[in-house]
């Protein structure tokens, strides 16, 4: 039996071949990877929500910067589509929060939403709603299918890219044109 390779901290990259309207053309970054399974967050797929939105909703009263309440708010992934988590640059504080690498760490409370609605907050967040989660071996085996390709994380795709250039910027990185790739790659 092969050790397991953990993407935690990687980029899943959807084949254009995906069929899953979910996660078609979509970047996802791979919170934890183990044995037991995979957690990630949708990167690049917006809603139709700002952060003020989310703020009026959740916190009455919050005080909200009129550029940061503007933030788009992401779908996060199919699975508890209620339940809010935030990808951050570094700023220890914050209850519920998890150091994923020395640029990026997650936080799932609501302490910190108020803050991100101001100057308060990290310099740099993603907000999503919900969360994509596979079992163990799923993800194992949907990689093997060519439903994804992998690649480590890049902080400045997360952070400093557009959203809607994301899936194209992680693309680029691999050095090759997708839309030449076939479905079957790696099938003989």
């Amino acid at each position: 039996m092969t050790e397991l390779k953990s993407l935690a901290n990687h980029f899943l990259i959807a084949m254009p071949s995906m069929e899953d309207p979910f996660f078609a053309r979509s970047l996802t970054y791979i919170c934890e990877h183990n044995d037991e399974g995979a957690m990630g967050l949708v990167v690049n797929h917006p809603t139709n929500m700002t952060l003020r939105e989310l703020l009026e909703q959740a916190e009455k009263g919050a005080e909200i910067d009129d550029e940061k309440g503007q933030q788009i708010v992401l779908s996060g992934g199919p699975v508890s589509q209620e339940r809010g988590f935030i990808l951050h640059s570094p700023q220890p504080g914050w209850s519920s929060s998890l150091s994923l690498t020395p640029e990026i760490m997650v936080t799932t409370s609501k302490d910190i939403l108020s803050a991100l609605g101001n100057h308060r907050g990290p310099d740099q967040a993603i907000i999503t709603l919900g969360y994509a989660g596979w079992s163990e071996g799923q993800l194992e085996e949907e990689i093997q299918d060519n439903a994804w390709l992998t690649i480590e994380a890049d902080p400045a795709i997360l952070f400093n890219t557009p959203i809607h250039k994301r899936w194209e910027a992680a693309v680029q990185q691999l050095g090759v044109d997708v839309w030449q790739l076939a479905p079957q790659v790696g099938h003989a």
